[in-house]
């Protein structure tokens, strides 16, 4: 017996051993089942999809008497093993007429066909008129179908089949009852392949059909006519080094050896991999589209892991290479490497501009950035219980230490003035951890707020005003003395601001010489501080906390988030985060849900970095959960902020008389849209 193609043998003879076309597949069962039939189907798709094989399997459906149907009606499950189905498999069913429109152009061709319609069946319950490349029909002869195509007789059923719906006239459309058949995907030429071989009993490997499935371009004829080629030329196996030969396809090891000199940043090793892939006389525009479609691997493997497919056989390889890249550094290549595929036309010669297409990837990277460490996967993270419960503890512990330390505090304002050898230790030692770097020191020729506060407060009190003017007077005569310049360098910061201090005040609160020792070298009396009232020394307290760094709450989050000089995702990641909680060392941050997708330790280490170098060494913990309507991130102030000056941009122009003469004079309108604040426009 002589061989037969495995396009032929494997064939689908029932709905139910269809691949890929479930849409259609449903709603013809359904159809059949119901005995709601259309007189026209019009079949579209590319080449190779089954839109002959579905009209072959509908017109056994409608033929087929096994079970003693006879004429009673049609079944979606034809038996195959009756008369009209073994002639419909075998092409000798008298009543099913395939045509094949583009050698039968002619109006002549057709009305020969018409002239039989109203002639009954002869072996079949229905007479089926198969119709392929009906697009190929001239217009004299889509003019002649019409009228049949829209009152056939009853016995009569028209199967349609085009790769090119458009060419056909509305006319014909509108009296079929239309169906487009999908483009296979490779992933489905690969399950199906991997049955087929499976029964037939020829060795494979999973790599080879993967390069089956993608050379088919969404066919599954043209998937199983290649296999037959591949065992021909693997001598009875699949294997992936004989069908890349076959195929003439690029070596993937060379589109790994490009990634990896990605990843590690080495341009030597780029254009050295460029080189050996020329010795191959390879095309270069599918080199860029082969590590384009890795690009896409990897940001697929950094977000959902599970879902990477094993296209090449390199699945572990693409998820341990995933981790070497940011999301960040995977998609600038990405749209790097789509608008050099472009520009390619463009370019003298293709290796070239393949080259300069790499080059453009790193020399457009951060610069300054090191290396990315390995992050694991997926950077997708889902919150844990464990997370969650240890975040909860965290908070718990911030709340607890705050309720202590308002005692303590309280007490501690109320107290009087301890002797100087107790207050100036402790003040040196909170001068040693507060006292920012000489970069971040506001201009010593202002007063300090605090100072003015102070005396402004014991101005303020009765009992010390005649104490209090002298102060007040010699405040002027501090801020025009010269001062010295503070040099940086966290050993000299002391030393350095004690030539800087005058006289001090007579009337000072005790909680402000504890915090500022050099502004205080001498005790206050007490009889001074017995007049001045709690509320000052309250008030001073809370200034000194907000001027000085300490822990963070949103309002000093909000006040820092510039100077933290964050950029990118990163700047977008901490920017939609509120402060949950901070206790000196943990920082906790509560993200915005639909930020959730963004998480990465990359990022965590970025703000951690910034945080130190403003002195605020801190380690972070991300808390996923609804942000409180009470209080701003720093991208709802920043949106808010444009908002504002926005309005207040459009507001000015609506007023200013030159733009209110053009309105007047030519009817014109100021576009909101357009408008840019000054700052903005900068």
């Amino acid at each position: 017996m002589s061989y037969q193609v495995l396009a032929r043998k494997w064939r689908p003879r029932t709905f139910h051993e269809l691949v890929g076309q479930a849409h259609v597949q449903r709603a013809l069962v359904n159809a059949l089942d119901q005995g709601r039939l259309h007189h026209a189907y019009l079949f579209t798709g590319t080449r190779g999809v089954g839109k002959t094989t579905l009209a072959r399997i509908l017109a056994k459906c409608l033929n087929c008497t096994a079970n003693g149907r006879g004429d009673e009606g049609i079944t979606s499950t034809p038996c195959g093993q009756c008369d009209s189905c073994q002639a419909i498999d075998e092409g000798r069913f008298v009543d099913l007429i395939e045509v094949d429109a583009a050698s039968r152009t002619k109006v002549e061709d057709t009305r020969e066909l018409l002239d039989n319609v109203q002639y009954a069946p002869t072996q079949g319950r229905y007479k089926v008129y198969l119709i392929d490349e009906v697009h190929m029909l001239s217009t004299s002869s889509f003019n002649a179908l019409l009228k049949t195509l829209e009152e056939p007789p009853p016995h009569v059923k028209f199967l349609l089949a085009t790769t090119d719906p458009q060419k056909l006239p509305p006319t014909v459309l509108s009296r079929c009852l239309q169906f487009t058949l999908k483009h296979m995907p490779p992933e489905r030429v690969v399950e199906h392949l991997t049955y087929v071989l499976g029964e037939e009993g020829v060795a494979f490997d999973e790599s080879a059909l993967w390069l089956l499935g993608k050379a088919a371009e969404g066919s599954m004829r043209d998937a199983m006519s290649l296999t037959d080629q591949a065992i021909a030329f693997g001598q009875g196996a699949v294997r992936h080094a004989d069908v890349a030969a076959m195929l003439g396809t690029l070596d993937h090891r060379h589109i790994l050896g490009l990634a990896e000199a990605l990843a590690d940043v080495d341009v030597q090793r780029l254009l050295a991999e460029v080189a050996q892939l020329a010795e191959q006389g390879p095309d270069f525009a599918a080199v860029l589209d082969e590590l384009s479609s890795m690009l896409h691997r990897l940001a697929v493997a950094q977000m959902v892991p599970d879902a990477v497919d094993n296209s090449h056989g390199d699945r572990d390889v693409i998820l341990q290479l995933a981790s070497r890249f940011t999301a960040e550094d995977v998609q600038l290549y990405y749209q790097i490497g789509i608008q050099g595929r472009g520009d390619m036309v463009h370019a003298p010669d293709l290796r070239s501009a393949l080259e300069m297409t790499l080059l453009r990837m790193l020399a457009f990277r951060p610069q300054g950035v090191p290396k990315p460490p390995r992050t694991p996967l997926p950077l997708r993270r889902e919150p844990s219980e464990a997370t969650a419960t240890d975040v909860s503890a965290q908070a718990s512990v911030v709340e607890t230490a705050s309720r202590e330390s308002q005692p303590a505090a309280e007490a501690e304002a109320r107290s009087g003035a301890q002797p100087e050898s107790q207050s100036k230790p402790l003040a040196e030692a909170q001068l040693q951890t507060s006292v920012p770097s000489a970069e971040e020191e506001p201009p010593l020729q202002e007063p300090p707020p605090w100072t003015v506060e102070a005396d402004a407060a014991v101005i303020e009190n009765e009992a010390a005003q005649q104490t209090a003017e002298p102060a007040a007077m010699a405040e002027p005569e501090h801020a025009a003395e010269p001062e010295p310049t503070l040099t940086p360098g966290p050993a000299s910061e002391p030393e350095a601001l004690e030539p800087a201090t005058a006289e001090p005040p007579t009337a000072q609160p005790e909680a402000l010489s504890e915090a500022i020792p050099e502004t205080r070298p001498e005790a206050i009396p007490e009889t001074i501080l017995e007049t001045v009232p709690e509320v000052v020394s309250e008030a001073v307290s809370e200034t000194v906390s907000q001027t000085l760094p300490g822990k963070l709450d949103n309002t000093k989050w909000l006040e820092c988030f510039d100077s933290l000089g964050l950029g990118g995702l990163t700047r977008n990641l901490a920017g939609n985060c509120l402060v949950e909680g901070d206790d000196g060392t943990l920082l906790t941050l509560r993200l915005d849900p639909s930020q959730e997708a963004m998480q990465a330790e990359v990022h965590q280490t970025r703000i951690e970095r910034a945080l130190k170098e403003q002195g605020m060494p801190r380690r972070i913990a991300f808390y996923v959960a609804e942000l409180s309507t009470s209080m701003e991130t720093p991208r709802q102030r920043e949106e808010r902020l444009n908002k504002e000056r926005h309005a207040q941009a459009v507001d000015l122009l609506n007023h200013d008389p030159h733009v209110q003469k053009l309105q007047q004079a030519f009817g014109a309108k100021l576009i909101e849209s357009s408008v840019k604040p000054a700052d903005a426009a900068r």
